[in-house]
């Protein structure tokens, strides 16, 4: 069975560090798995009879002293997470299926949720490792990337620094002092008013619907009246190449072949998959409402009327923007990590944006919590 090595190291100032591995094995009919503490043994749960039972093994892996690395070996998984919880274990649940009951930052009843915790994101199959950094949720715990192929090339996502968090509360308090929206509304407060966690809008709106209420009105609204009379051109990067369109007299974004889009609110351009951005069975149209929804949230659509936009460096300049993707986006050492949904969106031969990683024949992927060694550099080094 083909397997690769993790190197977790604890770059943090604790020696209370946790990480946790989950994924569906693909070697074993996607399979719930869960690495067990060791490191080594493969857990794979039976259902339940009941909901919210406890994990039949221990599977929190203890990292050890700051500085410590320890390493574990996984067989071929989708839709993987490695987890990380500082001064405390995480608690995994499982529902009949089994389904996995996973850490949430919008449940404020979850067992976790005055842990300090996060994770990053891999896939491990038969034609690559892919691995990525995420902020797609929240920010909490910096996670840098490493990733060495059987070539001796790495590759590396730095990630952020050991106050990225409170780097990120600052801005996010500073834009609401700007512009009066609620950026500081995103910050979760540990027991003792320490910044514990920024959460995205789009999860900020899940606590608070009314938060961003009518945010980007003004915005659209320029929008919709510039492409009433100028095309808008989208590169699909696919077989139906650049698509263009413009506002018809319905007051709908018309790309013909009945891929239309109406206003979208706030919450819509946050999530990126709800009112005109949810996505059908329609695949071109989710081609559209993939770089439609990036240009919104990087507000590029003034400025460029061919997207995806060309240059990261004009991403977020007007004044309405999605700040918390700017401010994230700032914070990393390297200026990358996915900070909404479609944060991948990248011109042909541009510069993604996504914090990712991957390589047809990984040798070693180094993950490190918690930024005490991070630095930013060149992502592909040989």
């Amino acid at each position: 069975m083909a397997t690769v090595n993790i190197a977790l190291q604890n770059q943090t100032s604790s020696s209370t560090v946790y990480a946790y591995i989950t994924g569906q094995a693909l070697d074993n009919n996607n399979a719930l798995f869960l690495l067990q503490s060791d490191g080594k043994t493969y857990y794979y749960p039976t259902s339940p009879s009941s909901v919210g039972s406890a994990l039949g093994q221990d599977c929190a892996i203890p990292l050890g002293a700051p500085g410590n690395t320890t390493t574990v070996t996984v067989p071929h998984l989708a839709g993987s997470r490695i987890w990380f919880s500082v001064d405390g274990t995480l608690t995994f649940l499982l529902n009949p299926g089994p389904a996995l009951v996973e850490p949430s930052v919008t449940n404020p009843s979850d067992p976790n949720t005055n842990l300090s915790w996060d994770f990053c994101e891999f896939t491990f199959n038969a034609a690559e490792l892919f691995v990525n950094i995420s902020y797609v949720d929240f920010v909490c715990l910096p996670i840098s990337l490493t990733l060495t192929n059987t070539s001796h090339a790495t590759q590396y996502v730095s990630g952020m620094a050991s106050s990225g968090l409170d780097t990120v509360c600052q801005e996010l308090t500073a834009q609401t002092a700007s512009d009066g929206a609620g950026w500081s509304s995103l910050i979760v407060r540990d027991p003792s008013g320490g910044n514990l966690r920024a959460l995205s809008p789009n999860n900020g709106i899940t606590l608070n619907s009314s938060l961003f209420n009518g945010y980007y009105q003004n915005y659209v609204n320029q929008v919709w009246s510039q492409y009433t009379s100028q095309q808008l051109s989208i590169d699909t990067q696919a077989s139906w190449g650049t698509v263009s369109g413009h506002v018809d007299s319905s007051s709908l974004l018309d790309f013909g072949n009945g891929l239309t889009f109406t206003k979208p609110s706030a919450a819509d351009i946050f999530s990126c998959s709800t009112g005109p951005f949810a996505v059908g069975s329609n695949i071109e149209l989710g081609a559209l409402i993939a770089r439609l929804s990036a240009a919104f949230n990087r507000s590029t659509l003034l400025i460029d009327p061919v997207e995806p936009t060309a240059s990261p460096s004009q991403y977020y300049q007007n004044a309405t923007t999605n700040h918390y993707a700017r401010i994230v986006h700032a914070a990393n050492l390297d200026g990358i990590g996915y900070a909404f949904p479609y944060d991948d969106v990248t011109p042909t031969n541009g510069v993604n944006q996504s914090g990712a990683v991957q390589d047809p024949s990984p040798q070693l992927l180094t993950v490190a919590v918690g930024g005490g060694n991070a630095s930013s550099g060149l992502t592909t080094q040989t």
